[in-house]
């Protein structure tokens, strides 16, 4: 009697444990969850600046509250200007089928700032049951 062939997932070994380890953690350094951001914000202990990153009238129709509009092609030096050098930014966009947070991320890495992603997005933030602000 043959062995069985390995399933999808396990044909390709999971990495030694070591790496896995410093993959996770450093994951943990480039994003957060949305109930994470949740739970600090209903705490009054936001540490971060939330940045939706879509455009203004999807942030009109629906964004997690707390949330500042700031769509991602207009992050610019002179606009970050407005918050100290250290603060940390936590940028989302719509969620995992759109790349708007990333590309925020990469605009806020370029000048020099601290930044997470906010995964799952608004999409994640819906699924987590919380509730969405709308308007301006």
């Amino acid at each position: 009697m043959s062995q069985p062939s390995p399933s999808a997932v396990a044909a390709v070994p999971a990495a030694p444990s070591d790496r896995a380890l410093a993959h996770f953690e450093a994951l943990l350094a480039f994003e957060t969850d949305c109930w994470d951001v949740h739970a600090a914000m209903a705490a009054g202990a936001a540490d971060f600046v939330l940045l939706d990153v879509r455009g203004p009238e999807l942030f009109a129709a629906g964004h997690v509250p707390g949330a500042l509009t700031l769509p991602h092609g207009k992050i610019t030096a002179r606009r970050m200007a407005e918050w100290p050098q250290e603060t940390l930014f936590v940028v989302y966009c719509a969620g995992p089928h759109c790349n708007g947070a990333d590309k925020a991320a990469v605009r806020l890495a370029r000048l020099g700032r601290p930044v997470k992603r906010m995964i799952g997005g608004v999409a994640g933030w819906r699924d987590e049951g919380f509730a969405l602000a709308s308007g301006g």
